[in-house]
């Protein structure tokens, strides 16, 4: 697997060595022992999966206060998303930085998310479906949000969702007294 770090600290894309012949495919998804190798602590705890038939359906912001520790590592099966990673870990140089990240089942990537960053996505084809292995296990006392349009961030989307959720479209403005 090759590991390319993002402008985030943390982020990272991974790109998976695909092994083909006349069966077809064949690639690791996860393995510890390279997650470390590469800097990325991470024990799986849950692993969920997001079904999505329609395109431009957003999820998100979604993230998880302290105590909880989830990071994420989404990998799309199908489809492809518009990824986008807020840092809203207020000891980090990029502390409230975004960036985007196409990522796509085609190119069979996957991308870690650290915990204390926000993760918003934008299905970008019909039928994407997402695996989520996660970090820490969802304490819903821990969980919050903010929107996606959220003018503090100015998140520049590809176009506007069509179809979003009633808890995501009604979280609050974001505001650092949330941290």
């Amino acid at each position: 697997m090759k590991f390319i770090e993002q402008s985030l600290a943390g982020v990272v894309l991974i790109v998976p060595e695909v092994f083909t012949d006349a069966r077809g495919a064949f690639r690791r998804n996860f393995c510890a022992k390279e997650f470390k190798e590469n800097g990325i602590a991470f024990s799986v705890c849950q692993g969920n999966v997001s079904e999505n038939p329609t395109q431009f359906s957003l999820r998100g912001f979604h993230y998880q206060k302290s105590p909880s520790t989830e990071s994420k590592v989404l990998t799309p099966i199908s489809g492809g998303l518009y990824n986008v990673v807020v840092d809203l870990r207020v000891s980090s140089r990029t502390f409230l930085k975004w960036i985007a990240l196409e990522v796509s089942a085609d190119r069979r990537e996957s991308l870690h998310v650290p915990a204390g960053c926000a993760n918003a996505f934008l299905t970008t084809q019909s039928n994407t479906v997402v695996q989520y292995y996660m970090g820490d296990y969802f304490r819903p006392e821990t969980y919050s949000g903010f929107r996606y349009n959220d003018p503090f961030f100015a998140v520049k989307w590809p176009r506007v969702p069509a179809l979003i959720s009633d808890r995501d479209a009604s979280f609050p403005d974001f505001s650092q007294e949330q941290l």
